[in-house]
């Protein structure tokens, strides 16, 4: 029995051997990525790993991936967060056709900033004359 416990050994060692592969890197390595990461919660794997590379640090990239602090929750700000604190920059537009009682048609373009939804800019135009943003006689600019 002791001869089969001893085959069965050596065979379970051998079949869990280092296959080759990356060498490790050192403890104090992983712990400087690890701190890194923590530190400087925006940066990512490529610039953890060009700092490591300006420190002298022979290292690649997946490998600073695999041994940065993994954050739970969201990484960023949602949709609606960021349209809440933008809406008052952001201006939507519209360029739409209206057809006329005379089979014509205009094209309407229509600007409004969302913070306050107010019209910012109404152009109308005929096809032949084309669209034009700068202002002339056939654009109503609203201020």
């Amino acid at each position: 029995m002791r001869w089969h416990r001893a085959g069965f050994r050596g065979y379970w060692r051998w079949k869990s051997r280092s296959s080759g592969g990356r060498p490790q890197i050192d403890a104090d390595l992983r712990a400087l990525i690890r701190q890194l990461s923590t530190d400087n919660p925006l940066w990512g794997a490529p610039r953890i790993h060009g700092e490591l590379l300006k420190l002298g640090f022979e290292v690649t990239q997946s490998s600073v991936a695999k041994y940065m602090i993994k954050r739970s929750g969201p990484s960023a700000q949602g949709w609606s967060t960021f349209l809440h604190n933008h809406a008052p920059n952001i201006a939507a537009m519209d360029l739409f056709v209206v057809p006329t009682i005379g089979f014509n048609l205009l094209y309407v373009l229509i600007i409004v900033r969302l913070g306050r939804r107010e019209l910012v800019w109404i152009n109308v135009t005929t096809p032949n004359r084309g669209m034009a943003c700068t202002p002339d006689h056939g654009s109503i600019p609203l201020e």
